[in-house]
């Protein structure tokens, strides 16, 4: 079993999750970012040597995530589909497989930048699409880590990764939640997205995720 990390954060408890995701006991919501589905699958299209199968484990963490948090929702912070290209019939016949598996649980999409060029996802996945910010309780969903003139910033689009240095030339490059004074920052939950390195500041947290575990940097 993974281990969950609670922070506090504007008033409330969440749960940073090594699965790359962050769960809201008081809402019953599971906040994902950047699963950019349909990547692999672009790639391919244009002759690229990738991996295959990462639609398929994207979604079976999300069916691990669902059956072990109460979800009253499921919101996606940006980027649900990676491009033009991700509309291929084996990702959304997989993406419905997996939606009727979860017909009666609403799921929310908050318009990213690789959404405006992918398109909307079909409407048959019953997946409401809203522009940035979503306004829910104290934070302001977003996909951009663009601060808030009134609440705090929960977003996606960076893909933070962090290095944490060793013994000589010993480093390791993992995945990252990225806690700030406004603006918090998710990882990428997509299993072939990629990262954006980050350096930690006096402004703000890191927890990096490593062996099914968030362990804070100190």
């Amino acid at each position: 079993m993974s281990t969950l990390y609670p922070v506090h954060l504007a008033g409330e408890e969440l749960w940073l999750l090594p699965e790359k995701a962050l769960y809201w006991p008081a809402q019953q919501a599971l906040l994902i970012a950047d699963v950019h589905f349909g990547k692999a699958a672009a790639y391919r299209s244009l002759g690229q040597p990738v991996p295959q199968g990462t639609t398929a484990s994207n979604i079976a963490m999300l069916d691990r995530l669902l059956s072990q948090h109460p979800c009253r929702q499921l919101i996606f912070l940006g980027d649900f589909l990676h491009g033009p290209g991700s509309h291929s019939p084996g990702t959304l016949n997989a993406l419905a497989q997996w939606r009727a598996r979860h017909a009666d649980l609403p799921m929310t999409l908050i318009r990213g930048n690789h959404d405006k060029r992918a398109g909307d996802p079909p409407a048959a996945l019953n997946i409401r699409v809203v522009a940035e910010p979503m306004l829910l309780g104290p934070f302001a969903l977003q996909h951009e880590p663009i601060p808030h003139h009134e609440r705090h910033v929960l977003a996606g689009h960076v893909h933070p990764v962090y290095r944490l240095h060793g013994k000589g030339r010993q480093s390791l490059r993992l995945a990252c939640f990225s806690v700030g004074e406004r603006v918090s920052l998710m990882p990428a939950f997509g299993a072939f997205t990629g990262g954006y390195p980050i350096k930690r500041d006096d402004n703000c947290r890191i927890f990096v995720i490593g062996d099914n575990e968030i362990w804070p940097v100190s």
